[in-house]
């Protein structure tokens, strides 16, 4: 009996080390093969694609908003990158997800910083919203608490919210350093989700923080998307809320499906490796359909937003000149003195 279990359960399948590259190559058939080199081809014409975007940000964009621009449209393509590393070399899954994950984390708050630079940066935006109120109940955090005040628009509160995602984007590179050092002591292990494992408590404190920081853009997208409209700010947020859902919440629910043997085992994967593989795949189909979107929702000229009343420039004051009237004439000149 224990010999037709053992005969029943590929040795594969018991192994949680996913294989060494040449192995993967070896077992792959000419569809296989011709899949890697579709895929491959995708992740290249994807980089293609954003190096002819970045060429289009320094000839067209201010360089003011030329950073900022390069960060939020990098997005998809980076994620298409580290997926195509982690497709051909399957053990280093670990460390493609992490950067690609560590890179969103400040694409967060980048895109943050790029609504308050579309709004003419921090003193105009405070200037056009200065009688203005944040709308708090809004996802993920607060959706469902509709009866919460508005916060007032300050400095201060607009200083908490590019707080809320500069935090995501300093503490996960953190945590990803903290991972693969216990990792290497053998103490980090993705498929150990017992109370008495790390990644679990990693796991949890990263999806808090996660939370914190996606709810500081949720509320300025509800404020900006009315005035940012005549710049596509709607498209934009779905292309970034699509990267958003693709890269964490369905790698996740791969990598759950995978855990519970949902997604059976396929030689020379177990079932844990064949998720990642599953999930590295689709990503970059998912990637290069949103890095030609986003080429062509950004690639376009917008006329500036008109300065709100009583403000000449961002960092200039108010001046009004007086007005004097002779003889139904209107004249700018100063008033004379008494």
């Amino acid at each position: 009996m224990e010999g037709e279990g053992n005969a029943t359960l590929p040795p594969p399948c018991g192994a949680s080390e996913p294989p060494f590259a040449w192995e993967l190559l070896g077992s792959l058939d000419l569809a296989g093969r011709f899949l890697f080199a579709i895929l491959t081809l995708m992740t290249l014409i994807a980089d293609l694609v954003f190096i002819e975007e970045v060429i289009y940000i320094y000839r067209k964009i201010p360089s003011s908003k030329r950073s900022l621009l390069i960060w939020v449209n990098a997005a998809a393509p980076v994620i298409a990158t580290t997926s195509c590393i982690g497709m051909w070399i399957p053990r280093s899954t670990m460390f493609t997800d992490f950067t690609a994950a560590v890179f969103f984390a400040i694409v967060i708050h980048k895109f943050l910083m790029m609504m308050i630079k579309e709004c003419g940066g921090q003193k105009m935006f405070l200037r056009r919203f200065e009688n203005g109120r944040f709308k708090i109940s809004t996802g993920p955090c607060c959706c469902c608490c509709l009866c919460l005040p508005g916060v007032r628009i300050t400095r201060q509160t607009l200083f908490w919210l590019k707080l809320g995602t500069f935090q995501f984007a300093f503490f996960r590179p953190v945590f990803m350093f903290l991972s693969i050092v216990l990792w290497t002591n053998g103490n980090y292990s993705l498929s150990d989700l017992s109370p008495e494992g790390a990644a679990i408590w990693i796991s949890c404190f990263v999806a808090i923080l996660t939370i914190i920081a996606l709810w500081p853009v949720g509320i300025m997208f509800q404020q900006v998307r009315g005035l940012l409209n005549c710049k596509k700010i709607i498209p934009k947020f779905a292309l970034y809320q699509f990267v958003l859902i693709l890269n964490h919440l369905q790698t996740a629910i791969i990598n759950i499906l995978a855990m519970q043997q949902i997604i059976p085992c396929a030689p020379p994967f177990s079932s844990s490796a064949r998720g990642a593989y599953i999930t590295h795949q689709v990503l970059i189909m998912e990637m290069f359909l949103i890095t030609l979107l986003s080429r062509v929702v950004y690639r376009r000229k917008y006329d500036e937003l008109e300065p709100p009343e009583c403000a000449c420039e961002e960092d200039g004051d108010c001046k009004q000149t007086p007005k004097i009237i002779f003889n139904g004439a209107v004249s700018e000149d100063r008033l004379p003195g008494f």
